[in-house]
C-alpha cells in the first residue's frame, strides 16, 4: 500500500472515531466480556474471546454510527455536539450510513456464526438501539432512556449466555444493573447540558418533570444498579474480598446519588456522571477478576 493511501486511510479512521464514541464503545464491550469471563474464568479459548471482542466492537461500533447518522440535524442544534463529524459536515451521511450498516452486520453475522443465542441478543441490541430508541421514541418521549437502557444490557447478557449457553438469572440481573444504571448516567447528562437539549428539542427527564424529580430517579436507579450487580456479583460466587471493594464502589455511588438529592450543585451533579462511569467499569474488571 502506498505512503498517500495509508495517509488518507489514517485520516478516514481519525475521522470516523468520534462517530462511535469510543469511551462508550469501549464500556459496553468490557460489560460483554465481564459477562462472559463471569461464566468462563479462567479464559482458555482466546479464539472465542477475539470473536467476541470483535463481534461487540463492530455491532456496537456500527449502531452508534447509525444514531450519529440519524441524530445529526438535532447534533447540530447543540453546542457540545456541533462539531461532530456528521453534524458539521466533515463526512458523507450517505458514507457514514453504509459505513454504520456494514460494521452492523458484521458484527451481527460474526455473533450468529459464534452462538445463534448470542447473536440474537446482539442483534435485539442493536435494533432496540437504533431502530425503537433512536428512531422512535428519542425525540417524543423522555422515557425512551429505557429502551436505550435495555440496549445497553444486551451485550452482558450476550457474553453470559455465550458462557454458559443459556439465559440464566445471573445474566438477566447484570442486564438489570446496567438497565438500572443508564439513567444515572444519562441523567446526569441531560441536567448538565439541559439548554442543548431543550434547543434541539429533545424531551428530557429535567425539561419534562424538572430537576428536583430527576434527581429522585438517579438515586433510585442507582440502589437499584448496585442491588443488582451485588446480587448478581454474590450469585456468580465472587470471592469475599471482591464483594467488598464492591460494596465500597456502590457506597460510593449510593452516597454521590443521595448527596445530588439533598445537596444538589452542578460539581455534584458532573461528579456523580464521572464515578457512574467509573463505578461500572470498576464492577466489570471485578466481575473478569
Amino acid at each position: 500500500m502506498s505512503q498517500s493511501k495509508i495517509a488518507n486511510l489514517n485520516s478516514k479512521i481519525r475521522s470516523y472515531w468520534p462517530l462511535i464514541k469510543s469511551l462508550q464503545t469501549g464500556l459496553l464491550v468490557s460489560t460483554g466480556l465481564a459477562g462472559y469471563m463471569s461464566a468462563r474464568c479462567p479464559i482458555f479459548n482466546l479464539g472465542t474471546m477475539a470473536g467476541l471482542f470483535v463481534s461487540l466492537m463492530a455491532s456496537i461500533s456500527g449502531s452508534t454510527i447509525l444514531n450519529m447518522w440519524w441524530d445529526r440535524d438535532i447534533d447540530a442544534k447543540m453546542g457540545r455536539t456541533q462539531k461532530r463529524p456528521l453534524a458539521s459536515g466533515a463526512i458523507d451521511p450517505t458514507e457514514a450510513l453504509r459505513v454504520g450498516l456494514v460494521l452492523s452486520v458484521l458484527g451481527v453475522g460474526l455473533a450468529v456464526a459464534m452462538d445463534a443465542l448470542y447473536g440474537l441478543i446482539i442483534f435485539a441490541g442493536v435494533f432496540f438501539d437504533v431502530v425503537i430508541y433512536s428512531m422512535w421514541l428519542k425525540r417524543r418521549t423522555c422515557w425512551g432512556i429505557i429502551w436505550g437502557g435495555v440496549s445497553g444490557g444486551m451485550p452482558i447478557l450476550a457474553g453470559r449466555a455465550l458462557g454458559v449457553g443459556n439465559l440464566d438469572w445471573i445474566g438477566i440481573l447484570l442486564s438489570f444493573g446496567i438497565l438500572f444504571w443508564i439513567p444515572t448516567h444519562i441523567l446526569t447528562f441531560s441536567m448538565r447540558y439541559f439548554d442543548d437539549y431543550k434547543a434541539a428539542g429533545v424531551p428530557t427527564f429535567p425539561s419534562t418533570y424538572g430537576f428536583a424529580a430527576t434527581r429522585a430517579t438517579i438515586a433510585i436507579s442507582s440502589i437499584f444498579a448496585a442491588l443488582a450487580m451485588g446480587w448478581a456479583a454474590w450469585g456468580i460466587g465472587m470471592e469475599i474480598g471482591y464483594l467488598r471493594v464492591l460494596f465500597v464502589l456502590s457506597g460510593g455511588l449510593l452516597t454521590l446519588a443521595l448527596v445530588s438529592v439533598f445537596r444538589p450543585t452542578e460539581r455534584v451533579n458532573f461528579g456523580l456522571f464521572k464515578y457512574a462511569s467509573l463505578y461500572m467499569l470498576s464492577s466489570m474488571f471485578l466481575m473478569m477478576l
